[in-house]
């Protein structure tokens, strides 16, 4: 997507936010922010972490989202301290260049919320939901294929693939099967009419999540590349991070959290590698060090009050001095 304008906006004003931002008060512990520093929120959304980050410390915020609508929303922070947050609308995955391009070489602390917004849900007509009828979209950016190209244009075989790898789907097949034989009869445009046909295929308990939650979700992570968008954001965080400055990643699924998991397990490693069976290999100094040993979850109060928090994991590192890897996913 190309970059669009970049406006410098002023923090944290009067205006509520829309939603409540998951794990704030971890996040803001792992920041551990000071005067001073320059912080990319790269998940803008409704501007939550954002407003947070500005309100705890004399920081500045480069926030990104590649979403038009949450860009044109942030405009209600337009009225605190001049220059304090810049608005770029964009990809996280293009972090550390559009950290630069508003004057930042080396970042103090990078934060990411992954997956769709809470504000994306809400609205019907961008097709993320299963919940209210609207158009079969689910572009975050607002351009390019659309989830009703996917599904109108993929084979059975690819479809059911991509419903199981994306979606963690056991029936995958019997529903790429439905969806296949449904579009025969009529084209498959609307979130209801998925939603009815996968339903059909998967039973579901009362308890149990809605039967379309794993299909829209692969479809969702396809359309807007997220999980090869998440790896180029940590691949671009670890560029432009200084020595000391804080990643910050908050995930709502274990796809996203084995990336986030395994990319901090291989910039932290040390050692040679080798055995007494096979020659020692060079390991590059480890460019992070873990926060804990594990993901943080929610607290239990939080999960009670904020259903989007109960899956939620955070991981965090600090930047050591050395090197970035030269590999970018």
């Amino acid at each position: 997507m190309p970059r669009g304008p970049v406006m410098s906006v002023s923090p944290a004003g009067s205006e509520p936010a829309r939603h409540v931002p998951v794990m704030l008060r971890e996040v803001l512990a792992a920041l551990a922010l000071r005067d001073g520093a320059v912080i990319v929120d790269g998940t803008f959304g409704a501007g939550g972490y954002t407003r947070a980050i500005l309100a705890a410390a004399d920081t500045r915020v480069i926030a990104i989202d590649r979403d038009p609508d949450a860009i044109s929303g942030g405009a209600g922070l337009v009225a605190g301290a001049v220059g304090r947050l810049t608005l770029v609308h964009g990809r996280f995955g293009e972090l550390d260049a559009l950290a630069r391009e508003a004057g930042h070489d080396g970042l103090d602390g990078v934060v990411l919320d992954i997956g769709v917004s809470s504000m994306q849900l809400d609205q019907a007509d961008r097709g993320f939901s299963f919940r209210a009828d609207g158009p079969l979209d689910m572009r975050m950016g607002q351009s390019g294929d659309s989830a009703a190209d996917l599904v109108a244009r993929l084979d059975e075989k690819p479809l059911a693939d991509l419903i199981y790898t994306y979606g963690e789907e056991r029936l995958s097949r019997p529903i790429a099967r439905a969806i296949v034989r449904a579009r025969d009869e009529a084209p498959i445009v609307t979130t209801r009419r998925l939603a009815d046909i996968v339903a059909r295929v998967v039973r579901s308990k009362p308890g149990d999540i809605h039967p379309a939650t794993r299909t829209f979700q692969a479809l969702r992570i396809a359309v807007n590349d997220e999980l090869g968008e998440l790896e180029r954001a940590l691949a671009a965080a670890e560029r432009v991070l200084k020595p000391g400055g804080r990643l910050v990643v908050v995930t709502f699924h274990s796809l996203e959290d084995r990336i986030v998991k395994q990319f901090l397990a291989d910039r932290s490693a040390t050692g040679s590698g080798g055995s007494r069976h096979a020659p020692a290999v060079a390991v590059p100094d480890p460019t992070f060090v873990p926060l804990g040993r594990k993901a943080e979850a929610a607290s239990p109060a939080e999960a009670a009050t904020n259903p989007r928090a109960r899956s939620a994991k955070l991981r965090a590192a600090t930047r050591t001095d050395a090197p970035a890897r030269s590999s970018t996913p």
